[in-house]
């Protein structure tokens, strides 16, 4: 991607120590528990319930009674951008530019963006969602209407996934920016509200369709930026066929579950991201109103 002249944004905050406690019992279920839903469906907050148990934890005293551990306070946070790295630097080049791609587009339907922030963090966080922990990948907070990031996901998606380049990485980002854009609009919220009344599945299935808009959202974007350059647009359908929910069950060694699935097939994925990318319209990546999503 052609990057090299694209101003950064200033909406930034690091987070650097003391992010990796929990805080109290109450605190730390109460936590948790919106940020595993949000990210895996009502399956997640299930599996976390198991586990807890397994390892002799009664999460009903983690809800309510028993001993509370002092509250861990929230990392500290840094704007300084003189302390960021390269590889920040780069991130929020990309964040400028979706700020200044979403503006305009909100702009034609009379709406004002409003920007998200990015936070850096490392290993372990906090965010308004609860912990915030490399292994969780990126994510957004619907509760402080902020990203979080440690950048080590670039690695990540390098080494691990096999999807490395610049527009791989920058689909990261567009991706969970995609999520604020859907926040503003109100769609996360009233996904949410429908999820509480539905089961499992249908709960999965509604998150599915989040993400899948959210993919379509980051190709509007790069569609939008005329930044793309020779080879970026394989570099982010292979991330998005990376990190697809049977492609991921399958190198676990799992059988594809397509119910348990949060986030879309890896078809699904590069078909909504190209849909995105060939359009740069947004209207076009109306996830919800279709029953082809592959």
């Amino acid at each position: 991607m052609r990057l090299d002249d694209e101003q950064e944004s200033s909406n930034f905050e690091v987070q650097r120590g003391g992010g990796g406690g929990f805080g109290g019992g109450g605190n730390m279920l109460g936590l948790l528990l919106p940020l595993i839903g949000s990210r895996f469906g009502c399956g997640g907050i299930v599996v976390l319930l198991v586990v807890l148990m397994v390892m002799g934890v009664n999460p009903l005293s983690l809800i309510g009674g028993g001993q509370i551990a002092p509250t861990q306070q929230g990392a500290p946070s840094s704007h300084d951008a003189s302390q960021l790295n390269q590889v920040q630097h780069w991130s929020l080049k990309v964040l400028g530019s979706t700020e200044r791609t979403w503006g305009k587009i909100f702009q034609q339907e009379g709406k004002q963006y409003e920007p998200t922030t990015l936070v850096f963090y490392s290993q372990n966080g906090i965010s308004g969602c609860g912990a915030a922990q490399s292994a969780m990948g990126p994510f957004y907070c619907p509760q402080d209407k902020k990203v979080y990031l440690d950048t080590s996901f670039y690695d990540e998606l390098r080494q691990r996934f096999g999807a490395p380049g610049d527009f791989a990485q920058a689909y990261v980002i567009a991706h969970e920016v995609g999520h604020h854009v859907q926040d503003l609009l109100g769609t996360l919220g009233d996904v949410n509200r429908r999820q509480q009344s539905v089961s499992e599945a249908q709960g999965n299935a509604l998150q599915v369709r989040i993400e899948l808009q959210a993919d379509c959202y980051a190709g509007v974007w790069a569609k939008q930026t005329g930044l793309l350059e020779a080879g970026d647009i394989e570099e982010g359908l292979k991330a998005a066929n990376a990190i697809g929910d049977d492609t991921l069950q399958k190198s676990a060694g799992q059988v594809p579950v397509p119910d348990s699935f949060t986030h879309g097939s890896s078809a699904e994925r590069m078909k909504w991201l190209r849909q995105g990318l060939d359009t740069g319209d947004p209207a076009q990546c109306d996830t919800f109103n279709t029953r082809d999503l592959g």
